[in-house]
């Protein structure tokens, strides 16, 4: 399930930096991004139920939400974002947790087991999911070009949706 989720997230990141290049209309994006995040929280309502694993889907979830919050600003032509950035602001403070849990593999929990394996993969895109979301949250505050956040969302397209989902998808594991 989680393959699919990543996959289709570039369709709202590739298109929100686009935008911020000049080259799309907004609510066209808006639209496109909501259908992104909804899917991104159905993704990771089934994945739960399917896999019994609340780690990665609590990730997913709270990406959909930022996501929904910058589909609705698209379409709805907010000019102040900041309502944005502040659910970005959350949502980069959960991705730098989720980056520290992924380094360390979290807490060990009744029977010697750790909450999740750690991997320096996940641990470094949660970082640059952090990264990113931290410059949205800056962006919407008038504090980091928009321009700069299009080319870091572009980039992180390839990084950390494609090369990871298609990886995971061709050989059942994660580049390293």
């Amino acid at each position: 399930m989680l393959i699919p989720v990543v996959v289709v997230i570039s369709a709202m990141w590739l298109p929100v930096a686009l935008l911020f290049l000049g080259k799309g209309e907004a609510k066209g994006t808006g639209f496109i991004t909501g259908v992104v995040g909804a899917l991104v929280l159905v993704g990771s309502m089934v994945h739960v139920a399917v896999f019994k694993d609340p780690v990665v889907p609590t990730l997913l979830f709270m990406h959909g939400t930022f996501y929904c919050s910058v589909s609705w600003a698209l379409m709805t032509g907010q000019e102040d974002l900041r309502s944005v950035g502040n659910v970005s602001l959350a949502t980069a403070i959960v991705s730098t947790i989720y980056t520290i849990l992924f380094i360390t593999g979290g807490p060990v929990l009744e029977g010697g087991e750790q909450l999740v394996a750690p991997s320096k993969y996940l641990a470094m895109g949660c970082a640059g999911y952090a990264a990113l979301t931290f410059m949205v949250w800056l962006n919407a505050f008038g504090k980091f070009p928009a321009k700069a956040l299009a080319w870091s969302l572009i980039i992180w397209v390839v990084v950390g949706l494609w090369i990871p989902g298609f990886w995971l998808m061709a050989t059942g594991k994660l580049p390293f």
